[in-house]
């Protein structure tokens, strides 16, 4: 086995066989107004959502690909808003069908409704945490008191033993203040923190984009983090370049900081990290990350039934209320042709990291039109990184196109990444 395999986890069967995550958006219905919403989510059900029987059906559907089933989550909205949830459970567990439940966080995730999803079935909860603070959290979502009923929901989930996810989305109003949210995450407890980097849909559209630097910076803080906590990321699909960016200087004894030109960003949350003691604990392994990418081990069911490779990327491939899910996934043009590498355009097609990275297809298409274009938040120059050789050795042959253009060393390298990203 590689070394490649190790720094990357790649998914047990076939990408275009079977996803490895299908992902349920149950209503729209919330009565939160979070400042990045995908959905837009509204006070009411949409008459058009799958109905009791409708979901059944689904279930059968991800069923079909096969055991183990992918995992299934059931999102929103607020899927509590749906009174036939711990049925909707109850039958996948019987299916064959693994269940997580991914709520909001309002006043109906309380301690009973988490003890009836445990008890039904469900195999993990996703609670969203945007902030340290009541002052930043409750801001973004809208609504005063989701932060505490948060922090409470979480702790009653763990105390009925399940398996917790811990969700943050990175904007402007939160980017100082990760250090003290991965706090809270090593002091309450969770399985996995995800970062999940905004792609422009929905409400979010409205928010601030963050420059390539910025995002290069929170990256390798994220790198960092994984040995205190579990960390992956979300629409950071870049992450992985990084990982492996990371596992190769570390080998070399380069100065990553100096090599991948890292900015003022990333001192600021390493030196807030430090202060708060989160690099004095025991270490942890690190998680490698999974390769998963929007149609590529990943699918996204809407309310109202149509198919998309991300709830991100509002492009249909189909309904499952007309065809099967299953033939959607292997099938489609859209599935079939973002499952190809060598589609990617600008800069990702030209990258030797496009295989395992691909970026971000969602955050592409919102900002683009393209789906196929280049990741708009990435500012790794294809070719750039100076250890070429030592990182064709981790990857194993998982790209066979030479790169770009060489780099003569670590130090002109910084100077010009620094200057793309900055551009």
């Amino acid at each position: 086995m590689s070394t490649a395999v190790r720094a990357i986890r790649h998914q047990r069967h076939d990408a275009g066989d079977r996803p490895f995550i299908v992902i349920w958006e149950s209503t729209r219905a919330c009565p939160l107004a979070c400042l990045h919403c995908r959905a837009e989510a509204v006070p009411d059900r949409d008459p058009r959502e799958l109905d009791t029987a409708a979901a059944r059906d689904l279930l059968d559907q991800v069923a079909a690909f096969g055991q183990p089933a992918p995992l299934f989550v059931i999102t929103g909205g607020d899927p509590f808003q749906r009174t036939d949830l711990t049925e909707l459970i109850t039958y996948g567990r019987e299916a064959g069908v693994r269940v997580a439940v991914s709520p909001s966080g309002t006043p109906t995730l309380t301690a009973e409704r988490l003890r009836e999803l445990h008890a039904a079935g469900a195999v993990g909860l996703s609670l969203s945490l945007d902030g340290s603070t009541a002052a930043i959290h409750d801001d973004f979502r809208g609504v005063p008191g989701v932060f505490r009923w948060t922090l409470d929901a979480w702790d009653a989930a763990r105390a009925h033993g399940m398996r917790v996810q811990i969700n943050t989305t990175i904007a402007r109003h939160n980017l100082h203040d990760l250090p003290d949210i991965v706090r809270l995450v090593s002091e309450h407890g969770a399985v996995l923190w995800s970062a999940f980097f905004l792609v422009p849909t929905g409400r979010g559209r409205s928010l601030g984009a963050l420059t390539a630097g910025e995002v290069e910076d929170v990256l390798n803080f994220v790198y960092d983090v994984g040995l205190t906590i579990p960390a992956k990321t979300t629409e950071a699909h870049h992450f992985r370049r990084v990982v492996l960016q990371r596992q190769v200087l570390a080998a070399t004894g380069d100065d990553h900081v100096a090599v991948l030109g890292l900015g003022p960003l990333y001192r600021e949350l390493r030196e807030r990290a430090a202060e708060l003691g989160l690099d004095a604990g025991p270490r942890r392994v690190r998680r490698p990350p999974l390769d998963v990418n929007a149609g590529r081990g990943f699918v996204f069911i809407s309310h109202t039934g149509t198919v998309h490779p991300s709830g991100f990327l509002p492009l249909g491939a189909g309904s499952v209320r007309e065809t099967p899910l299953t033939e959607i996934y292997r099938t489609s043009e859209l599935f079939t042709g973002l499952r190809d590498a060598d589609r990617l355009g600008g800069r990702c097609g030209a990258c030797e990291f496009r295989r395992v990275c691909g970026g971000s297809r969602s955050r592409a298409y919102g900002l683009t039109g393209d789906p196929y274009a280049e990741e708009p938040w990435c500012g790794y120059a294809p070719g750039s990184f100076p250890r070429q050789r030592e990182l064709a050795e981790l990857l194993g042959g998982a790209d066979t196109e030479p790169p770009v253009r060489p780099a003569p060393s670590a130090a002109s390298d910084a100077k010009e990444h620094r200057a793309h990203q900055e551009r």
